[in-house]
């Protein structure tokens, strides 16, 4: 396997050459857990339909801090090869494989036991609640697959490959639709048989990935005494990705909260908004691969010290991601219930999925910006302004707002879902800011 040097050439159609292989594999990665829905709301009842919305949100905020972590192996490791750094970014994949797996065995065992108090926290309602604790005990004894994928997928991105982890995750969408349609549709195990097909086709995912690098290698050295945990290295790359994770928690948290508050309003709205989540995963497809991709591209550039590349990559990126954006969020705003006919027939679920739509459709147009930023200050090794921004954002405007709006009447999950942009407005407002500063001081640098 090649690594890609996006240090020299044209900037626009290798960032897209690179964008794209990312956004199907998030497409995938999203269809995951929206064919988990769908195939539950076929064959099951409202109560597996709010557990797998639930549930599938908790484990999505722990998949979120695993590919944050390992976006600081992604920027690294970008970093040291636009310098031409080949031995140490060798014992950089290692250094990530050894600690990532001591990592996910933690992870499962602190979130098998805590999966309970989680549900009661969150105010799961009680229809659901055995069976959201189930979904989330369920993935907790696959996450040693869950973060195989996501690592070994931020150490592919780091050398320039986004085909590889496509390929993986294709195979792997296909099994996991199978899988719902025999343990959700013929043998009727509703949520649980999500989560076991869920974890199985990660489980194959990885198998996959290991089997095609030891047939083709890797693109830089690697021997197997750089497999244990490097202090240095570890250190390197947590300070890049633990403020990207810290933020991406709040930020996950935050939207919890705000599910939270509309689980309030009963198992239909509960429903509902776990649907239109699952809905946003795809809407948001666009500005997410971006992110990805320009801490990639950027972090390459800023390592080389081209910085003219990596603000023309940005230009591009916002640009492009926009575009979509606009026709995004016209669907959301006015079609959003045709949307969400795709996932239930049941008219209460569906008209409140509408009316959370109606509020992230808005939000649509505001991450066209903001997420092309978050991946743009990533490969700067910027991340702790991504911190910090996104806990003010968060704590300050999110959470707040939406408690402010669920206690004004009439309360609607459209006006709680109001505190999405509002957020956003905010938070895109400071990273203009903060661009002017870095162009200020790279004139003078």
């Amino acid at each position: 396997m090649k690594r890609t040097d996006f240090t020299e050439g044209s900037v626009f159609m290798p960032l897209i050459r690179f964008m794209v292989p990312v956004m199907l594999s998030l497409f995938l990665q999203v269809l995951y857990g929206a064919v988990d829905l769908l195939v539950v709301g076929l064959f099951s009842d409202s109560a597996n339909v709010a557990a797998v919305g639930f549930g599938g949100q908790v484990m999505q905020l722990i998949t979120t801090v695993i590919t944050d972590l390992a976006l600081g192996t992604t920027v690294v490791l970008g970093s040291l090869l636009g310098r031409r750094r080949m031995r140490l970014a060798g014992k950089t994949i290692g250094t990530t494989v050894s600690a990532f797996t001591i990592l996910a065995v933690g992870l499962t065992v602190l979130f098998y036991f805590l999966a309970p108090s989680v549900c009661r926290a969150l105010q799961v309602p009680g229809e659901a609640f055995s069976q959201a604790v189930s979904y989330i005990r369920i993935c907790a004894a696959g996450l040693v697959f869950i973060v195989g994928y996501n690592v070994l997928g931020g150490i592919f991105r780091g050398t320039g490959n986004s085909l590889m982890p496509l390929f993986t995750v294709i195979v792997a969408a296909i099994c996991n639709g199978l899988g719902d349609l025999l343990l959700v549709g013929f043998f009727e195990m509703g949520a649980s048989g999500a989560a076991w097909a869920t974890i199985g086709s990660q489980g194959l995912s990885v198998l996959l990935s290991v089997l095609m690098i030891r047939h083709s290698g890797m693109p830089v050295e690697i021997h197997r005494s750089d497999f244990k945990v490097d202090r240095a290295l570890v250190y390197k790359m947590l300070s890049v990705g633990i403020p990207v994770a810290i933020q991406d928690v709040l930020v996950g948290i935050s939207f919890l909260w705000i599910m939270g508050l509309v689980n309030g309003l009963g198992v239909d709205a509960s429903a509902g908004i776990g649907i239109g989540e699952k809905l946003c995963g795809f809407i948001m497809l666009v500005p997410l691969s971006f992110l990805q991709s320009m801490s990639a591209f950027v972090a390459q550039n800023y390592g080389a010290r081209r910085m003219d590349r990596a603000f023309l990559a940005l230009k591009y990126g916002i640009a492009t991601s926009l575009a979509f954006g606009l026709v995004l969020a016209g669907i959301s705003f006015f079609h959003g219930d045709f949307l969400a006919g795709f996932f239930t027939s049941d008219p209460p679920v569906r008209e409140a999925a509408f009316e959370y739509l109606k509020a992230y459709g808005l939000d649509t147009l505001l991450t066209s910006f903001l997420f092309c930023f978050f991946g743009f200050y990533n490969g700067c090794e910027k991340t702790k302004f991504v911190m910090v921004q996104g806990i003010v954002g968060a704590l300050c405007f999110r959470m707040p707002l939406s408690f402010l709006f669920s206690r004004m009447e009439p309360v609607t999950i459209f006006h709680i879902g109001l505190a999405n942009p509002l957020s956003s407005v905010f938070q895109v407002s400071i990273c203009v800011i903060y661009l002017f500063h870095i162009m200020k001081v790279q004139k003078h640098t």
